[in-house]
């Protein structure tokens, strides 16, 4: 995550550790942390198979003997455990993508959300996504509402959603450069046009605007 963040010109400082990209001690503390971290993976890998093998030399079959033999305590204790650590990476990513799903549900589809939050470089397929809302609404962490089935899409809708997301993943991008990206897409305009015009791609954002799905401001 850090060497992608470095790569976009973003500096990292732990204000806990000695980490402090943008200085040489800082990159060198990082790097030898990173090693440590690998070598102590690498380590309990090689003491893992060493146990699986000690155990099978002994007749013993490795993993929990509960799940093995589908005891049912066993088996709702690891669907607990899953479904609470399932739980926790929900919540953990829930302010990146949560509030776009609020504005935008239940007038789009899971299809378009997903396709405005790639725009933003988040990596949602409409059905995980469609999942997590719905444990979401299931923990009373959101309105039902949300799930609620969207209605017939016209083609100009789903333009309009995917001019909105080039727009929000980089708001200076002007209205020729995304007309540009349409065309790459083979995008066909609202007229059923090859060639994207300024114009036309105004009168979708402009639209977004007057739909709450885009934030007004100046283009």
């Amino acid at each position: 995550m850090i060497e992608g963040l470095t790569a976009k010109g973003v500096h990292f400082r732990s204000l806990r550790d000695p980490i402090d990209t943008t200085t040489p001690q800082g990159m060198f503390s990082l790097q030898v942390l990173g090693a440590v971290a690998q070598l102590e993976r690498s380590l309990i890998s090689e003491r893992t198979k060493a146990g699986i093998k000690a155990a099978k030399a002994k007749g013993r079959l490795p993993g929990n003997p509960g799940i093995r033999e589908r005891r049912p305590e066993a088996l709702a204790k690891m669907t607990a455990a899953q479904k609470a650590a399932y739980g926790t990476r929900i919540q953990a990513t829930a302010s990146q993508w949560l509030p776009i799903v609020r504005r935008m549900r239940p007038d789009h589809t899971w299809d378009d959300i997903a396709r405005v939050l790639k725009q933003r470089g988040l990596d949602w397929t409409p059905e995980r996504l469609r999942r997590a809302v719905k444990w979401m609404v299931s923990e009373g962490m959101a309105d039902a509402a949300l799930l609620r089935k969207s209605p017939p899409r016209l083609p100009e809708d789903r333009l309009m959603t995917l001019v909105t997301g080039i727009h929000a993943s980089n708001p200076d991008v002007t209205l020729r450069e995304i007309g540009a990206q349409l065309e790459k897409l083979h995008e066909r305009t609202p007229r059923g046009g090859a060639k994207w015009s300024p114009s036309s791609v105004k009168n979708l954002l402009d639209r977004a605007r007057r739909s709450g799905l885009l934030a007004s401001e100046a283009v």
